[in-house]
């Protein structure tokens, strides 16, 4: 069989899924009003050793991230703040260096929310971009926390705020004398501007007799990489980072970086940056990892990587939505249509995947804590190609709407005092329902949220093909059935899941064509093996086949095929 072969059924199915409903509810709609069955237990995830990674692609094709805002997840010191401490503290949690053990999340990388010195809660204002926030611990701490990570086998990243610094930066202070060094490192203007921001926003603000350019709010002014010392002081926290043995970066705002006249986005210039800037940290580390935010659509995230490409990986929003969206109005085409066009766009599967994130509502609220739907969720990206990123407390169920203090809330540990984050109240109040919302009260339960991610991101580091096999879309005869194979060389994963809430019957899947021809044997590595036995023709195709007499709502099973 052909390595990563693209088989001709997804040009085939692309004119029956597009044919989907593209309407997404918005994040404040109520949830269906379908009632919910009971959630199944967690499947029960056969045990065998972790392959070694496939050395021929990055190490981050091999890992689930886990992203944590560090001033919510632990307080070891008793402040009401979260700190690198308190994440060494909490590491077992997420890895616990044993790759042959699932009472672990299995997490291999994590990325961490800004962690320079600000004057904001949240970071994303830097003010020293060599140092890290007193707040959360001294260097010394953070190269402990490191070296704990690395330890377990955990990659880790940070926030790279390479768009715009803090009001209170070195920089934008001494930038105010029209006489400094430091004038032309931001876009300064003495009379105001009549253009508006990118979204058609006020962007510019007055300090003395100028006013500067800054896209998302008067504290975080925007950097001008017209000038050449910008970019070299960037190169600079760059290496500083990496020689100190960070794995890699997230970066923030990326499509807003360089500005060409009426262009504020997407610019040819900030595309051509970040292909520089790759070319150096890789020269620094050839392993070194980046992951950029580029909050648009798909098309116009895959120029970032024309004619070469900036970053490794680019998070996929369009794909994010469509998820989300074609599990609140159960359809799978939806799903696999958003999967398509992604892969379309980037074929070496060189993207990362995830629900949703600091920025947005979270899924537990999206679907208004429905167990079900977010096991589904978690089910259908932990199983699709791309780099999965899972946002701290995702996998408990935290809910979380807007302000954005409260989409970021402490992490809920226990039903002890503070939830088990801190010793004192913390510096934001916690989630309602806490008590019962927690690690340690769906530790031990089998049926819990928590223990069913556990049980797919452990299914996940187990096969290849689930992390970077080809994505096969088979059509059914029911059209809230979601299948889709997952082949690399000749391993072969079936995914199936009932996005709906009825059961349903005598279900059949089709195929139009492919590499898998010939007989496989099916064996249960998810959930329950509906059938022992399953026969492509000789050009792969598959008619008819009945997957299943009964599938209850929410049913999810993997198979792998092998051949007799």
């Amino acid at each position: 069989m052909k390595k990563r072969a693209l088989p001709i059924i997804l040009l085939l199915v692309v004119s029956l899924v597009l044919t989907a409903c593209k309407t997404e509810p918005t994040a404040t709609q109520p949830a269906a009003t379908a009632t919910q069955p009971p959630a199944t237990a967690t499947p029960q995830v056969e045990t065998e050793e972790i392959p070694e990674p496939d050395s021929s692609q990055g190490w981050w094709n091999d890992v689930v991230f886990y992203e944590i805002f560090v001033r919510s997840f632990k307080d070891s010191d008793g402040d009401g703040v979260g700190d690198f401490r308190g994440i060494i503290e909490m590491l077992d949690y997420l890895n616990d260096g044993d790759p042959n053990t699932d009472t672990d999340l299995g997490i291999g990388g994590i990325w961490l929310m800004p962690i320079n010195p600000s004057p904001s809660y949240h970071g994303y204002d830097v003010a020293d971009y060599q140092a890290v926030n007193p707040d959360y611990g001294t260097l010394e701490d953070f190269q402990e926390m490191l070296e704990a990570c690395h330890e377990r086998g955990i990659r880790v990243i940070m926030d790279f705020v390479v768009n715009h610094t803090s009001t209170e930066h070195p920089w934008f202070l001494s930038s105010k004398d029209k006489a400094s060094e430091y004038r032309d490192w931001y876009v300064w203007s003495d009379t105001r501007p009549a253009q508006a921001g990118p979204w058609g926003q006020n962007a510019w603000y007055q300090s003395g007799d100028s006013y500067y350019y800054a896209i998302f709010w008067s504290g975080m002014p925007d950097l001008n990489y017209d000038q050449p010392k910008v970019t070299e002081a960037m190169y600079d926290a760059t290496k500083f980072w990496l020689d100190l043995g960070v794995d890699g970066f997230r970066v923030d705002a990326a499509r807003y970086l360089v500005e060409d006249g009426v262009t504020l986005q997407d610019s040819k210039g900030s595309i051509a940056w970040f292909q520089d800037w790759r070319e150096y940290y890789t020269g620094i580390n050839p392993e070194a990892y980046t992951v950029g935010e580029v909050w648009t659509d798909t098309q116009v995230i895959a120029k970032y990587g024309e004619p070469t490409r900036g970053m490794q990986e680019y998070f996929m929003f369009d794909l994010a939505g469509d998820i989300l969206g074609g599990l609140y109005s159960p359809d799978p085409s939806r799903i696999m249509a958003s999967y398509l066009e992604t892969l379309e766009y980037f074929p070496d599967q060189q993207f990362a995947t995830f629900l949703t994130n600091h920025d947005q509502q979270r899924v537990a609220s999206y679907f208004s804590s429905k167990l079900q739907r977010q096991q589904l969720a978690a089910f259908i990206y932990l199983m699709g190609p791309g780099t999965p990123y899972i946002y701290y407390g995702e996998e408990i169920g935290m809910t979380g709407n807007k302000p954005d203090e409260r989409l970021r809330t402490p992490m809920q540990w226990s039903a002890e005092v503070h939830a088990g984050f801190s010793s004192v109240a913390p510096w934001e109040p916690l989630n309602e329902g806490w008590e019962e919302l927690n690690v340690a009260a769906q530790d031990s339960d089998p049926e819990s949220l928590l223990n069913w991610y556990r049980g797919l991101v452990n299914l996940r580091n187990r096969y290849p093909a689930l992390q970077k096999g080809d994505y096969i879309p088979f059509t059914s005869s029911c059209r809230r059935l979601y299948t889709v194979a997952r082949v690399l060389d000749d391993e072969v994963l079936l995914t199936v899941a009932n996005l709906g809430v009825q059961t349903l019957e005598n279900c059949t899947i089709a195929l139009e064509g492919s590499d898998l021809a010939g007989t496989w044997q099916a064996e249960a590595v998810w959930g329950e093996a509906p059938f022992s036995e399953i026969t492509f023709a000789e050009d792969g195709s598959l008619t008819d086949f009945v997957v299943a007499e009964f599938l209850d709502g929410g049913e999810t099973f993997v198979l792998k095929l092998t051949r007799p």
